[in-house]
Parts: structure tokens; sequence; C-alpha cells
């Protein structure tokens, strides 16, 4: 008989069920409406203002037929702006509105506290450890991921 407590993936689930949980009752509780992904689309837009769609998508790891629907809901709050491309009328072009951009400061403070209330039972050496390892995994299983991980390449980073 197979125990799934001793099956990585079963164990990983369970951490990104409790992970969501935690996200969404520390945000709620601060009065905020927004969920892990609207987050991630918020923090990378204000990390790369005008980058398209499916830039976006990849930036989050996320689907990219769906990424519209997570957009179209933050637009309609005026939290994000969308325009279409003028060098490519099929791609649209994304920024934080300065409604969005107050929002995910005022949110980020209740976001870091979820981390703690995640990671509770880990030391600070444990917190470093655990962290490094989970990078490692989702460097090294990236493309085995329906939605693949894709960074922006910093070319002026070797001039």
């Amino acid at each position: 008989m197979t125990n799934l407590d001793d099956l990585p993936g079963h164990l990983i689930r369970r951490l990104q069920q409790i992970a969501v949980s935690a996200f969404m009752a520390e945000t709620g509780a601060a009065g905020f409406e927004l969920t892990p992904v609207q987050f991630a689309v918020l923090a990378q837009l204000s990390n790369h203002p005008g980058i398209d769609q499916a830039t976006l998508a990849g930036l989050i790891a996320y689907d990219r037929v769906t990424i519209g629907g997570v957009i179209s809901r933050l637009e309609a709050r005026g939290l994000v702006a969308r325009r279409v491309s003028p060098s490519d009328r099929r791609a649209r072009i994304l920024k934080l509105t300065d409604e969005g951009a107050r929002y995910l400061d005022s949110v980020r403070p209740s976001v870091f506290e979820t981390q703690d209330v995640i990671l509770k039972e880990l030391s600070p050496e444990e917190r470093e450890t655990f962290l490094v390892l989970l990078r490692k995994l989702t460097d090294a299983n990236n493309e085995l991921s329906r939605a693949p991980l894709r960074r922006i390449v910093d070319d002026t980073a070797s001039d």
C-alpha cells in the first residue's frame, strides 16, 4: 500500500493548497480581494511595464489562453490598462494603472505575512534551505510544466 505522505508530488500539491488558502486568508483579512495569480500579474507588471500578455504569461508561468481572463478582471477593477500593440495588432500591451500601483503597494505587506504563515514552522536556516531546494526543483523541471516559466533576457547585462 502506498503512503501518500511519502510521495513528494502529493505533499507539493497539499502545500500549494495551503499556500493559496493562507494567501486568501491573509489578504482577505486585510481587506483585499486578490488571488495569488492576480498578485503575480500586478507584481510583474510593476517590474516590466509595457509587456505583452504572452510575455506576462511566461513570466508568471501561467497558461497563455487563460491569462486574458485574469487581465480582464484586473482591468475591470481599474488596476491594469490594456491596449493594442502598435507594432503587432494581435498583441496586447499591459501596464499597471496608478490605482493598480497603489493597490499593489498596499497589499504587499499581507503577501509577505502570508509567506511567514506558510513557513512558520521552519527556522531561518531551514527556510533558506527550503527556498534553495524549491528553486532547484522548479528550475530543473520547468519544461515539464504545461505553462513553463519564461524569463525576460536582459541584453544590456553583458554591456
